[in-house]
């Protein structure tokens, strides 16, 4: 059960988005990471934490992926500047 704490040890599954199963997990965070979450709650308009925790491991999950093809990845300035953008250093 590394990096994961569940109530009285053990996973404990609700009906989720859409009726499926989830697990509870509960995070622990330095208040700098809180409010980071906070923040971008705030600018996506996410309904809650676990909507941008959710949206943020798709977007990794691809990133990763990407990066594991070799693929670089670019930033375009609103000037139409393109600079490579280290993800994963």
């Amino acid at each position: 059960m590394h990096g994961h704490r569940y109530q009285n040890s053990r996973r404990r599954f609700a009906e989720g988005e859409e009726g499926r199963a989830t697990t509870r997990v509960q995070l622990e965070m330095p208040p700098q990471a809180m409010e980071r979450l906070q923040r971008l709650k705030e600018r996506t308009e996410a309904a809650s934490y676990a909507e941008v925790i959710r949206n943020a491991l798709r977007l990794y999950e691809a990133m990763v992926g990407e990066a594991e093809k070799g693929h670089e990845f670019a930033i375009k300035s609103p000037d139409g500047i393109i600079a490579p953008y280290r993800i994963f250093v």
